[in-house]
């Protein structure tokens, strides 16, 4: 086998453990396909190696030490910075939503922020380091729609577009045109493609220099947008003025509210 077709093979091990919480050999064997003596030699090196850990209780394999190290150090390198935390949570107070933090990373869009409620809760498919399903999402569509046409088109051919909800636009007929009136716009609004029942918004943060480098949003039910597009546009734009305030290099207040 090829260099890179080992290394895919090993990561195949690690990602079915992973999916797992633990397993054993010949489970990952049956899920992979990869005869059995491959797969124990795989696992072996990848415990002894502190990626995975050995359970002789059980004849199983878990995540070790070296995966959460990987981990820890993804978290600290992506969370967003305290004053962008604070004004996303002043976001979800100002308007009684959950709201999100969503930046370019190389050539991904992730979500490096989530604040919520158990009155106003996020999207449960919605976490830190989401980068999935930018075609159907607010946040995901307002950095799209930021992306040089070339860059975006290599972007969606890597990842696709999936079906999600009736609503999904899974065609860059349907998707294109409807990217330049979010650009020109400056807001990108989502009524249930991503989840049923489901309505979400996002603007841009900008850097010093102007260019589009992360994006603001929320999430609500849809039937309690009813009315209230306006006054989720003026929220959004001017948190994420503050958000573009602090990356400029700027200190920012922000101003205290109760949850709506």
């Amino acid at each position: 086998m090829s260099n890179s077709a080992v290394i895919q093979r090993t990561f195949s091990v690690l990602e079915a453990v992973a999916a797992s919480g633990c397993a054993a050999a010949k489970t990952v064997a049956t899920r992979l396909e990869i005869p059995l003596p491959t797969v124990y030699r795989l696992l072996n090196e990848l415990a002894d190696s502190g990626y995975l850990v050995y359970l002789k209780d059980t004849k199983r394999f878990e995540l070790g030490p070296k995966c959460f190290e990987l981990g820890l150090s993804f978290q600290q390198r992506l969370v967003a910075p305290h004053p962008i935390r604070q004004i996303t949570d002043q976001l979800h107070r100002s308007l009684g939503t959950a709201a999100y933090f969503a930046i370019y990373r190389g050539s991904d869009i992730i979500l490096t922020y989530c604040s919520d409620c158990e009155k106003h809760p996020r999207l449960r498919p919605l976490r830190f380091g989401f980068h999935e399903a930018a075609h159907a999402t607010a946040f995901g569509k307002i950095l799209l729609a930021g992306m040089p046409e070339p860059q975006r088109t290599d972007y969606l051919e890597a990842r696709g577009m999936q079906v999600l909800t009736p609503q999904t636009m899974i065609s860059r007929e349907a998707l294109d045109p409807h990217l330049a009136e979010v650009a020109t716009r400056g807001i990108a609004w989502e009524h249930e493609e991503f989840l049923p029942r489901q309505t979400c918004a996002a603007v841009p943060v900008r850097n010093g220099t102007g260019m589009q480098v992360g994006a603001m949003a929320i999430s609500t039910p849809s039937s309690k947008m009813v009315g209230r597009a306006k006054e989720v546009e003026s929220t959004l734009r001017e948190h994420a003025g503050l958000a573009s305030s602090y990356l400029r290099g700027g200190s920012v207040t922000v101003p205290v509210a109760e949850h709506a």
